[in-house]
């Protein structure tokens, strides 16, 4: 089977409290689809958390409108550490996560209207604006007219990421090639006026924009929709790498997660072009609710990359009806209606 990036799956941010962050997101910004919660042993990811297994509390949650979903990720047995040095911009590793939305402005007064650490100005010409979520977790809302399910929400899932890297060229080889971001919207050097106010953003930076071409798509890809990754390289300080000395699963972004079909030739790809899988799963991981094929492979600087092949998602688990992926066409999206019955995981109130 050749390779298919369906889109971005899920961006995996650690918490200390996984209910208290769904319920905020579900609350604010829409994502109230619980796919999963599961209680768990990462028994794969040792070589990430100091060669002990830990158990953890995970959540799954995505926003009909179209994108990707949250995996709200907590220690059971740990308190998780926060990041030792203060975070400036272009710090390796994920910096912001992106959010579209249709009108920005709908959203910002949405957002000014409640207590957040930060919310930039409206940029209206770069259609986008940045806040801290109650977390400090850097959010950027990107105006983007794709839109999956028309829900009562003014914004929609994920569109992507803002990435520190220390190489510009390196970086852009591994997402270019590997990750086949092959359109280059923007190239930008400088002090950039839509970081103001960001820690850090007062710096120099090179600053790239990248998306994907028109490409056929299977299973959630329509679900998910397009995606943009931006990388940023400061360029007037030496950036500190945002997980050094801390675990997978400490508090932050932890990782950005591809949807993806093909992992067998996926992962031959990806070691002929010297970024070996550091982890496999091999076969099927099993989450409870949910089950499919995942690894991880580490851009230049180490920032962790998550593929899952799905192969099992819950749609009525009661009735125990769930999509099996692994006998589809997997250049055939998944019908509108079938994921429109994922509404019955809708969360109404909070946790």
């Amino acid at each position: 089977m050749s390779k298919i990036i369906n889109g971005i799956q899920q961006i995996g941010i650690g918490v200390a409290n996984a209910k208290s962050v769904f319920n905020w997101y579900r609350e604010y910004l829409g994502f109230d689809i619980l796919v999963f919660e599961d209680v768990a042993s990462a028994n794969l990811m040792t070589q990430y958390t100091n060669d002990v297994v830990q158990k953890r509390h995970a959540l799954l949650a995505l926003n009909l409108v179209g994108g990707g979903g949250l995996e709200i990720w907590q220690f059971k047995d740990r308190i998780p550490k926060a990041n030792k040095n203060i975070f400036l911009l272009g710090d390796l590793g994920i910096n912001i996560m992106k959010i579209r939305a249709k009108d920005t402005t709908v959203v910002h007064q949405k957002l000014n209207k409640i207590s957040i650490p930060f919310l930039s100005e409206n940029f209206e010409k770069e259609d986008r604006f940045i806040f801290a979520d109650p977390w400090d977790n850097l959010v950027q809302v990107v105006k983007d007219d794709y839109n999956y399910i028309n829900c009562n929400v003014s914004n929609g899932g994920v569109l992507g990421t803002v990435i520190g890297v220390a190489d510009m060229d390196k970086s852009l080889l591994f997402y270019q090639k590997l990750l086949g971001y092959d359109i280059l919207v923007s190239d930008k050097i400088g002090v950039q006026d839509d970081f103001k106010g960001v820690p850090g953003g007062e710096n120099s930076f090179r600053r790239i924009i990248l998306k994907h071409s028109a490409r056929k798509v299977g299973g959630f890809g329509e679900l998910l929709g397009p995606t943009e990754i931006e990388l940023i390289q400061v360029l007037d300080r030496k950036p500190n790498k945002i997980y050094k000395d801390r675990l997978w699963g400490d508090l932050g972004y932890i990782h950005l997660c591809f949807d993806i079909n093909g992992m067998k030739t996926f992962r031959n790809e990806a070691k002929r072009l010297n970024f070996p899988f550091t982890v496999d799963s091999a076969d099927s991981f099993d989450m409870g609710d949910a089950a499919g094929h995942f690894s991880y492979i580490e851009d230049p600087d180490g920032t962790l990359i998550e593929f899952v092949e799905t192969h099992k998602v819950p749609i009525l688990k009661k009735l125990g009806i769930y999509i099996d992926l692994k006998k589809r066409d997997p250049f055939k999206p998944l019908s509108k209606w079938l994921i429109r019955a994922m509404q019955v995981h809708r969360v109404k109130s909070d946790l």
